[in-house]
């Protein structure tokens, strides 16, 4: 006799308890989604959650030395050319002056 919805869920929650399954959410944007998306078609992987758990295994198989760098946020680096500097400091010295003048 087949089991019903009740006792297969019943079944499915004993198993992950006794297993120790935790979910984990993860909300990310469309060029994260992608970038898994194309991680799982060069690796031909199509369960997204099978993906992410080899992802971090092998991550933490690196160990501290070759998984840290992996795990460092870019950093943009803000560059200003000389001529955007130049009017920069023209605007703050006339708004110093408005501001010295107003002061009078």
């Amino acid at each position: 006799m087949a089991m019903d919805q009740a006792e297969r869920d019943r079944r499915r929650r004993e198993k992950s308890a006794k297993v120790q399954e935790e979910d984990l959410r993860l909300k990310v944007r469309p060029g994260t989604k992608q970038a898994l998306l194309d991680l799982m078609e060069w690796a031909g992987i199509e369960e997204q959650g099978e993906a992410m758990t080899l992802m971090i295994h092998n991550l933490h198989g690196l160990g501290p030395d070759g998984a840290l760098p992996l795990l460092e946020p870019p950093r943009h680096e803000i560059s200003m050319s000389p001529t955007v500097a130049r009017h920069l400091e023209r605007f703050f010295k006339i708004e110093t002056a408005k501001i010295a003048h107003e002061d009078d």
